[in-house]
């Protein structure tokens, strides 16, 4: 690898890095926010206040509608690749997230070829808390659009286009349902009359609503959040830095020994 290839790897990282703390900031400064206000809101208006709060946080969510395809509890969950590969990459991703569009240029062409060899499962829980931090609303708007792409057998090629062409993170871009539409022209057979209308009609804002409340529930608390078999491996699996080279070799590790998994046209994609 030449000296300016590794010095780019080297800031992609980096940029990873200082995104995700980023990311971090933010939500600790949203938390002490949200907290302040319940303390006030206590105060000024009594206990009762405070219950019905807690109520409305700890009420689960049930999506009217999921996306096809869409697995684990309520369906919150978009699989990509063969569901019996022996081991499994849990992705938690915001639309606008920009440590996320960082990390998905570097690690996309890599994650897929792990999918079509048959020796990773993709579990992707499509966020959208930015919108709540930012205002705007890319986040919904973008995981509305991922569902619907997920409706169409797309996910993977129209996941992988608004990452490739993501805006600023505070420019929120993926507000205007146009703009997601028109990416779709970048993915054979997507864009089509029903996957508009499903866009345009925010046809899965329950389920969003759900992924991101399941997401709040979590102990997870910044994207994008990135696991191998129920490990955290972004951006560190140990005391191993996270690059391509190292996610093929501990999936590999992981792996030993096993089968692979099935590798079929509908598992498979670019």
């Amino acid at each position: 690898m030449s000296e300016k290839n590794r010095e780019g790897k080297r800031t992609a990282r980096e940029r990873m890095l200082e995104e995700r703390a980023a990311d971090e900031a933010r939500s600790k400064r949203k938390k002490k926010l949200i907290v302040g206000g319940v303390v006030l809101a206590v105060i000024a208006v009594g206990v009762t206040t405070g219950v019905v709060v807690q109520n409305q946080r700890s009420k689960p969510e049930t999506p009217a509608a999921a996306p096809a395809g869409t697995i684990g509890e309520k369906n919150l969950v978009i699989p990509d690749g063969p569901a019996n590969a022996p081991s499994v990459l849990t992705v938690y991703e915001d639309p606008r997230c920009p440590a996320c569009g960082i990390f998905e240029r570097e690690f996309a062409t890599t994650v897929n070829q792990l999918q079509n060899q048959g020796k990773i499962y993709g579990n992707y829980h499509i966020v959208s808390f930015i919108d709540r931090s930012l205002g705007g609303k890319g986040s919904k708007y973008g995981a509305n659009a991922l569902a619907c792409a997920q409706d169409a057998g797309k996910f993977r090629e129209y996941h992988d286009v608004l990452y490739k062409n993501q805006p600023e993170e505070t420019a929120d871009t993926y507000g205007n349902r146009s703009a997601l539409i028109d990416l779709s022209k970048q993915v054979p057979g997507l864009d089509s009359p029903t996957f508009e209308g499903c866009v345009n009609d925010g046809k899965y804002a329950g389920w969003v609503s759900a992924v991101q409340q399941d997401f709040d529930k979590s102990s997870y608390k910044s994207t994008p959040t990135v696991l191998l078999n129920g490990t955290p491996i972004y951006p560190k699996n140990g005391e191993e830095q996270i690059s391509p080279e190292n996610l093929v070799k501990w999936v590999d590790a992981a792996n030993a020994g096993k089968p692979l998994g099935t590798v079929t046209a509908a598992s498979k994609a670019p």
